[in-house]
């Protein structure tokens, strides 16, 4: 180990200055007349116009709102894919009959990107919420299976051998001995799939949606609003940030506990 990485705080510096360097960037070409700020406003006036929007509606919500309504389908999709995923996965790590009939189809679903499903969430669920949530789910749904079957089937064969011994049935080796040794990979593969599933959200909210921080972008794209624009995506990278951030203190918890 080198001794910088011995130095309390290095990360938290390098990430400042990284921030900074990035933010004066952004600063000069605007300014400089590089690029017109009509197509890149400058951190100020992107700042001014997102405080702007907490109190003021645009495409008929608030920036809370639509963050809101954003946060809302995630959460959907996220949990409905975490639900099912799950214990599918850990279902195909223990059952080879689960695995040999499911693994197939999965393999054919994860290469098909989110966003192809829009087509098929606009034709089936219009504006509503199904669809956006349909879309989410098909980009969060695969990690969340690959990474709880991974966990299963990493299990230390002797507390499976263990489990045994004891006569445990089935669902008590998923329940008791399965799914706890594998909590580890199964929150990496949320982790994952809380990542994938955001950045769907917000392809689903470009096309099929009425409200969201992706259909206030849009509508602010059609009138030039430009600052509204990069608003929109910098709120969208700070809450997707959180996101992460939450889901990682989970996993570095769940693995020191362990």
């Amino acid at each position: 180990m080198s001794g910088l990485a011995l130095i309390p705080g290095r990360n938290a510096v390098l990430a400042l200055i990284s921030l900074s360097a990035f933010m004066a960037v952004w600063f000069v070409i605007p300014a400089s007349g590089l690029v017109s700020e009509q197509f890149l406003p400058g951190p100020g006036a992107v700042f001014s116009r997102a405080l702007h929007l907490i109190t003021e509606p645009f495409a008929g919500a608030t920036l809370p709102g639509h963050l809101l309504s954003s946060l809302g389908r995630f959460l959907g999709g996220f949990l409905l894919a975490a639900l099912i995923g799950v214990p599918l996965g850990l279902m195909m790590g223990w059952f080879p009959t689960v695995d040999a009939i499911a693994a197939p189809l999965l393999d054919a679903l994860r290469f098909i990107a989110p966003i192809a499903w829009v087509p098929f969430a606009a034709l089936w669920f219009g504006t509503g919420i199904g669809g956006p949530i349909m879309i989410i789910f098909a980009g969060a749904f695969p990690p969340c299976v690959i990474n709880a079957w991974q966990g299963a089937k990493r299990v230390d064969i002797r507390l499976i051998e263990a489990a045994r011994m004891l006569g445990t049935s089935h669902f008590g080796m998923i329940t008791r001995v399965i799914m706890p040794a594998s909590i580890p990979s199964i929150i990496a593969g949320l982790r994952i799939s809380a990542g994938l599933g955001w950045q769907s959200l917000v392809g689903a909210e470009l096309i099929v949606a009425s409200t969201g921080v992706g259909f206030m972008m849009v509508q602010a794209q059609a009138n030039i609003a430009t600052p509204t624009v990069v608003a929109g995506m910098v709120s969208i990278g700070i809450i997707g940030l959180i996101i992460d951030i939450l889901l990682r203190r989970l996993e570095r918890a769940v693995t020191q506990g362990k």
